[in-house]
């Protein structure tokens, strides 16, 4: 039987996942099509990592290990909704949650000191971060706005702030001793293996990274953001924002960048709050309290301690006397520094740019802020967009145009300070990159607490990476800019591969540019305010940035995204869209019975999922499911079915009662298969006629309290008992058969 294998993951996504796995269950039988689930939530990741300490009730097999081998294969259809990738407070949240529910599972050990902490410790590190998608994603990504989305967006423009000419934001980047500018990169020759060591000033050396393979062709690249400088940046900056009269703000990428970026943004707490931690480090370093956690970690444990009143009215003097903090959430005081994960320079800066350029000050009001993006090799996207809506004003959705992604990120190309080849500098001397004959491929000095990295990006995945922008190029009649500065070393072997590459193909008529990222911004903004598309051809980081930042300038969201990922070998990974707001949803939900989260995204992956089974085992009624989910998904749109904002209107629920209506009548209504048609006919018949009893049962569960049983691990029971509260709808689908 052909398969869909459809992820179970966190927050508002998985509950989405309680309404509409039904609907998919239901349609997909009908063209022999089985849909199976796996359980890639955070919390689930971390119960399949202590198997020894759990009862057999409670464990269950490790679903990202067995889906990344299932990538690999060419029968594979992975359908992947938003995950966390977690920060340590979101870690650290989950395992107790998971404790109170009655897991024995060990705390996370901050400085572990045994052989238990430390394997407890490399447990909990394999989940935490972008765990999962460097797993799953066993091929390069091809992101674009659906046509029906892209109307739909014109006809129904999404608000946007008024940019002033005077605006004062502007962003803050090192531009010197960052990885940028200390980039080191090599070509390997010949498959080998390379190791990673520290050599100590006495000549003392240690091994940081044993050898590991490195293929034919394969780039790999080594860098060193300098602790010291780092901190002089970062003083500079809250100074900065102190003389202008502006809100200071900090935009880093700390999940996926799960080594590097927690220890910049610990920086920027203790560069911050520099006299606290000059007057209380001790006490908090003794206590366990971490920077690199933020504020909000940091005034929990405070409780704890016998000055921690104290402490904490120190810290609350200091934000008094510095420049105004930016906040993610004025009304509860929480800042721009109070959690790692709050503040996602991909969401963000594109949220902030949306919205005249502001963010929220301590008042709940729209201030001017400075962007302070320490790393100086993706800053100047954001200011040269600011600058162009600074000289032009917003942006206009009704006449703007689209800049679709092809990113290269297969077989973990470019993951850059989130992996076991990044290393915050405990003394000073070299870091050595070492090829397996004694050969130093490439070096660098460093001082305590800098923070060095390495990362290798295979050439298979850059060679389909060229072959995929040409495709997509000829398909779309669109011109391609790769997205890559001949100033920066890793590019720069980059480049010459892509002019390689590109010569295997037929790129007649096409026109496809070469231009470093800020250049590459000015040259698609230009075209987005003539109505013109760009398709933008990046490496790893800039296509999460790229594929939030001109989506949310269109859409508002970058949720309603079409995200398909042709693996290597053959099989299909759809991507359904971002999940930044999916926490505020899962508030909502269990303060009022109310989930505002759109699944709009899961309805396109779900019909390119099906088209790529029809293609791939010869399915014609999978062809079918596919073609009429696409008009439904139409009907959706113009029907303006998305869960509304406010109670008393559709939320997603009922967004899946819609979808599931509008589908069964294509069904009903098609001509290629009679069966699928009769057998429609009759269910869409009854979800018609049982239209308002079905919105009424909807609706009357709104407005009170929800108990789903857990955030990070929600009962199952619940979560469904909540998620299906029209006992008609499910009686519809259950009649359903072919």
């Amino acid at each position: 039987m052909a398969k869909i294998i459809y992820t179970h993951t966190d927050e508002a996504p998985a509950l989405a996942t309680y309404s509409f796995l039904p609907v998919i269950e239901a349609y997909a039988s009908t063209a022999g099509v089985e849909v199976e689930t796996r359980d890639i939530s955070l919390a689930g990741r971390i119960i399949a990592q202590f198997p020894d300490r759990l009862t057999a009730e409670q464990r269950i097999d490790d679903a990202l290990a067995e889906l990344g081998e299932m990538a690999d294969q060419p029968e594979a259809n992975i359908i992947k909704l938003p995950n966390i990738s977690a920060s340590v407070p979101q870690l650290k949240a989950a395992i107790t949650e998971l404790q109170e529910q009655g897991y024995d599972l060990p705390a996370y050990p901050e400085n572990p000191s045994t052989d238990e902490e430390r394997d407890a410790r490399a447990r909990y590190d394999a989940v935490k971060g972008s765990a999962v998608n460097p797993v799953l994603r066993q091929g390069n990504s091809d992101r674009r706005a659906p046509a029906a989305v892209k109307n739909y967006a014109r006809t129904n423009p999404h608000s946007m702030g008024e940019w002033s000419a005077d605006s004062r934001t502007n962003v803050a980047t090192m531009g010197a001793d960052d990885f940028f500018s200390n980039e080191q990169s090599v070509v390997i020759e010949g498959d080998t293996e390379i190791s990673i060591r520290h050599v100590a000033a006495d000549g003392t050396t240690t091994e940081l990274k044993k050898a590991f393979a490195v293929l034919d062709g394969e780039v790999v690249d080594s860098s060193v953001m300098r602790a010291a400088a780092l901190d002089r940046f970062l003083a500079a900056q809250v100074q900065r924002a102190k003389d202008e009269g502006i809100l200071f703000s900090v935009h880093l990428k700390a999940t996926m960048m799960k080594v590097s970026d927690p220890i910049i943004f610990g920086h920027v707490v203790k560069v911050f709050f520099a006299d606290v931690f000059d007057r209380f480090g001790d006490d908090l370093a003794t206590a366990g309290l971490s920077p690199s956690d933020g504020l909000a970690s940091i005034y929990t444990g405070l409780e704890s301690l016998d000055n921690g009143a104290e402490i904490k009215a120190a810290f609350e003097q200091a934000i008094a006397d510095g420049p105004e903090l930016a906040m993610v959430d004025s009304d509860r005081g929480v800042t721009n520094l109070h959690v790692p994960s709050d503040v996602i320079i991909d969401a963000s800066m594109p949220a902030m740019i949306r919205t005249s350029g502001q963010m929220w000050d301590t008042a709940g009001e729209q201030a001017d802020a400075l962007a302070v993006i320490p790393d100086s090799s993706y800053a100047g996207v954001y200011q040269a967009v600011i600058e162009d809506c600074r000289a032009n004003g917003a942006y206009d959705p009704t006449t703007m145009g689209s800049v679709p992604n092809v990113g290269l990120m297969a077989q973990k190309a470019e993951e850059y300070g989130s992996h076991d080849k990044t290393f915050e500098i405990e003394s000073a001397g070299t870091v050595q990159v070492v090829a397996a004959d004694g050969t130093v491929l490439m070096e660098h000095s460093v001082e305590p607490g800098d923070v060095w990295r390495a990362c290798q990006t295979k050439d298979v995945p850059i060679r389909d990476w060229v072959k995929l922008a040409v495709i997509r190029a000829r398909a779309s009649e669109t011109p391609a800019v790769f997205w890559l500065d001949e100033n920066r070393a890793h590019d720069a072997n980059l480049i010459a591969k892509v002019k390689e590459y590109l010569a295997e193909h037929d790129t007649d008529g096409l026109t496809i540019e070469i231009m470093a990222p800020a250049e590459a911004t000015q040259y698609s903004i230009e075209r987005i305010r003539k109505g013109e598309d760009t398709i933008s051809v990046t490496g790893n980081v800039l296509r999460d940035y790229n594929t939030d930042l001109f989506p949310i300038l269109e859409l508002g969201t970058s949720a309603k995204m079409l995200s398909i990922v042709p693996l290597i070998n053959g099989g299909g990974l759809f991507e359904t869209g971002a999940g930044g707001s999916a926490p505020k949803h899962v508030q909502q939900l269990v303060k009022e019975n109310y989930l505002r989260w759109d699944s709009l995204g899961e309805f396109f992956a779900l019909a390119a999922s099906f088209e790529h089974l029809a293609a791939t085992t010869d399915n014609a009624r999978a062809q079918v499911l596919a073609d009429t989910l696409d008009r439904a998904t139409g009907t959706f749109l113009a029907e303006n079915r998305s869960p509304g904002r406010k109670l008393g209107t559709t939320d997603n629920r009922g967004s899946h009662f819609y979808l599931a209506l509008y589908w069964a009548e294509e069904l009903a209504k098609q001509t290629e298969d009679a069966e699928l048609a009769s057998a429609f006919a009759e269910v869409a018949g009854s979800l018609r006629s049982e239209e308002q009893t079905i919105v009424d049962e909807l609706l009357a569960v709104q407005g009170s309290p929800a108990d789903i049983g857990g955030y990070f691990h929600p009962s199952d029971e619940k979560a469904a008992a909540v998620m299906r509260p029209s006992a008609t709808f499910t009686r519809v689908l259950d009649s359903l058969s072919v």
